[in-house]
């Protein structure tokens, strides 16, 4: 395969040039791990240069990096230079290894501070011997000073990655390069050039509010004020070799160092898989004998594991010395769980993404009866760590809990555990008290105690199951991490702009079960002049088919729920729609009409009793289509929806074929408009009023494909060859999108319309 395209006649023997990939992140922000994961599958021939290790296993120069990749280049072999590289002169060296004959490409791993901090502090056995508290000194220290690689230091490609879904799609294309594969030129992923410097060490240990942080970060402090550590700057300016501290390394973090079931932490952390945490239900304050506790874990892990797809389930306890944790690694390990789906974790159940890189998007909690806060241990924990808006949400469902039973809750994204720890839903469970001090105790009625603990641990793997299976295809992110995906509609929106949704949006949590009439919990009795007047028919808000979104992905719904809190951005209102801006749009007119519907969040969630709503919105989307044609008609326009949108709340596209926008970046943005995962609205009233639901295009296929004009399907290899071309393309439509009113404009005549009568006066192509 040539993934730009070749030209040359087929069977003609092809060579590609070699490749010399500058890696770019600070300690622990996977280099190595990329490295070894393209090398393990590729069929091009690669080789690793890395200055932990080039003289003979041992740290090396600069110099040695610099001559083992002209003769691995020389011998027509591609090149990763695993080094830190994190400005331009560590960069300018290396660069000028390319020619006519070798490309230069930079991969800049911008993950998170405190996961790149977690990574280092944890990991042993490091190469360089970086490594605890002095592995957090050096990234901090190379975070404040990070300068990311331009175009114009002589890279001809520049792939950032900000996430781990960014790693993973960069991993799948060097994965797939052969010996005569290209790549396009140009930058790919790069959310928001001015972004700040990511938050250091220090800032990241006083925001975790810990004592134990506190006292890590006291000991990070002495690290770097030592005299050691100015020695060591010098020494390693942007390579991870070795550092010459004496060993006082950060003791309480390693302390925290998880323990897994045959995984390590980064593996843990690299997984975007839903994931379910769990404390032991009844082996602490209730007393619960921990053999037979293990036992009862061990058996329902294995009978659900088979049930949750590709999710996992963590037990986590506090302590590494915790007994229940000993006890279940050791019979896992025995009956050969598979650890990638079922492990154990050392840490705070709270803070396990903050504090420990681990992404727990549901947590379980060892309830009382009550649902109530208090009563110390994790259900205190956990009430105290979401603030109010847990409480009030179980009030929602339920007021008390038999033993044995679990309570699924979708965390309101006001929360601070959906906020900073992403956690989307807590499942609140009972197990049995063999504590005499607490209420409904057993008396070590162990018959029962099991019975009711089996239960127990069976409804929360239930609750959780019921979570998996609810999720469109994918994984984590659609249940609230795709904010480390960060786009505003359509996959782009800048990196910073995720904490500013996540800060301007968080909504309050509805407490009704429609938006009839509704009062949000700030009291402001203004916010139901229109909320109330909404027409919502036989329309209920099911909480238990709703997909669970990010609080970034929020935006929209909270618009269309209190329109009048978004003057600012709204266009129009009515009982049933939204008008605004596409915030970041993909050509020169883009707008967006929202449903103001509860539960209609994707297009998936549309049935036949929807098709008047439908016809409401293309109505809508048509007569604004007019007005902009008014004023250019020589526009043309296409109403449509996105399969799997990156938003919640049903929205129709009205986007202008011109496809002139700053906005328009990469190839999910284009292919998402150009390609069969555009619905249009058109089709889907059609397959809604036939069929009762519209059909769905996988979005994975569709988004890969390569980029083509979507007037005379040529194809290009690059965003800015294709932005020129499409310029001066006058080539007519596709006949598809000629036929059935698919594209609108003003210079056809209006009598072709696809309902006589129903629609605007303007014409439908």
């Amino acid at each position: 395969m040539n993934l730009v395209g070749d030209s040359r006649p087929k069977g003609e023997e092809q060579q590609g040039k070699p490749m010399l990939v500058l890696l770019v992140g600070p300690p622990g922000s996977g280099k190595s791990t990329f490295c070894e994961e393209v090398m393990r599958l590729s069929t091009r021939p690669w080789v690793r240069i890395c200055q932990d290790n080039i003289a003979n296993g041992k740290a090396g120069s600069k110099a040695q990096c610099l001559k083992s990749a002209a003769t691995a280049l020389n011998d027509g072999k591609s090149v990763f230079i695993d080094r830190c590289n994190m400005d331009r002169e560590q960069r300018a060296e290396f660069v000028k290894l390319g020619s006519s004959k070798v490309v230069v490409h930079a991969l800049v791993l911008d993950l998170p501070a405190r996961l790149c901090i977690s990574r280092s502090v944890k990991r042993t056995g490091h190469e360089g011997n970086l490594q605890g508290g002095k592995a957090a000194a050096v990234v901090n220290r190379m975070l404040q000073n990070k300068e990311f690689p331009k175009l114009s230091e002589g890279f001809s490609r520049i792939t950032f990655c900000q996430n781990e879904s960014d790693v993973q799609a960069a991993l799948n294309t060097y994965r797939a390069l052969g010996p005569s594969d290209t790549l396009s030129e140009g930058v790919f992923g790069q959310k928001n050039s001015d972004a700040k410097v990511q938050l250091g060490i220090m800032k990241f240990f006083k925001k975790t509010g810990s004592s134990e942080s506190d006292n890590a970060g006291s000991v990070a402090n002495n690290v770097l004020d030592s005299a050691s550590l100015k020695n060591a700057e010098k020494k390693n300016s942007c390579s991870e070799g070795p550092v010459s501290f004496s060993d006082n390394a950060v003791t309480v973090l390693n302390e925290k160092k998880d323990q897994m079931v045959g995984m390590n932490s980064n593996a843990a952390s690299l997984s975007d898989a839903p994931t379910l945490a769990f404390p032991s239900i009844s082996t602490s304050d209730f007393q619960f004998d921990h053999e037979k506790a293990t036992d009862i874990i061990i058996e329902k892990v294995e009978e659900f594991l088979g049930r949750i797809g590709n999710a996992r389930l963590v037990l986590v306890d506090l302590t590494h010395r915790s007994k229940i944790l000993s006890l279940v690694k050791e019979k896992a390990s025995k009956r050969n769980i598979d650890s990638n789906k079922f492990f154990t974790f050392v840490g705070d159940i709270t803070r396990l993404y903050s504090q420990g890189g681990l992404r727990c998007n549901v947590i379980a909690n060892a309830a009382n009866w009550r649902l109530k806060p208090g009563g110390g241990g994790v259900n205190a924990a956990i009430f105290s760590a979401a603030g109010p808006a847990l409480e009030v949400a179980t009030k929602e469902q339920a007021n008390s809990l038999l033993p044995g039973s679990a309570l699924v809750v979708p965390l309101p994204s006001i929360s601070p555990l959906f906020i900073q720890e992403e956690v989307t839903h807590v499942i609140h469970v009972v197990g049995p008290n063999m504590n005499p001090q607490r209420p409904n105790c057993l008396k070590n009625d162990y018959l029962t105690g099991c019975k009711i603990l089996s239960d127990a641990y069976a409804s929360l793997f239930e609750g959780f199951a019921s979570i998996v299976r609810k999720l469109p295809k994918g994984s984590i992110e659609n249940l609230g991490s795709k904010q480390f995906e960060i786009q505003a509609h359509c996959q782009n929106a800048p990196r910073n702009s995720e904490q500013k949704i996540k800060r301007d949006n968080a909504h309050e949590y509805d407490r009704t079960k429609k938006y009839k009439g509704s009062h949000t919990e700030t009291g402001d009795d203004n916010s139901d002049a229109i909320v109330g007047k909404i027409n919502l028919g036989s329309e209920k808000f099911d909480r238990s088919t709703t997909k669970a979104w990010g609080s970034w992905a929020q935006a929209l719904y909270e618009i269309a729920r209190q329109p009048q809190k978004h003057k600012d951005v709204v266009l129009d209102m009515s009982d049933n729609v939204v008008v605004l801006n596409d915030l970041y749009p993909k050509a020169q007119k883009h707008l967006l009409v929202l449903a103001r519907y509860e539960g209609l969040d994707q297009l998936a969630d549309v049935r036949q009793e929807h098709l008047q709503l439908l016809k409401t919105m293309h109505a809508v989307g048509l007569k604004w289509a007019e007005t902009f044609m008014h004023e250019d008609a020589s526009l043309i326009f296409r109403l449509g929806y996105h399969s799997a949108p990156s938003m919640r709340q049903l929205h129709l596209h009205v986007i202008s074929q011109d496809f002139d926008s700053k906005q328009l970046k990469n190839k999910k943005h284009w292919n998402s408009f150009t390609t069969a995962f555009f619905r249009d609205s058109v089709d889907v009233m059609k397959e809604v009023s036939s069929h009762g639901k519209a059909r769905l295009e996988d979005d994975d296929k569709l988004m890969s494909m390569e980029l083509r004009c979507h007037r005379c399907s040529s194809a290009h290899p690059n965003i800015p060859r294709l932005k020129s071309h499409i310029a001066n393309c006058r080539a007519p439509f596709p006949a598809n999108l000629l036929q059935n009113g698919r594209l609108v404009s003003s210079a056809m005549p209006a009598l072709m319309r696809s309902e006589k009568g129903s629609y605007p006066s303007v014409a439908l192509l």
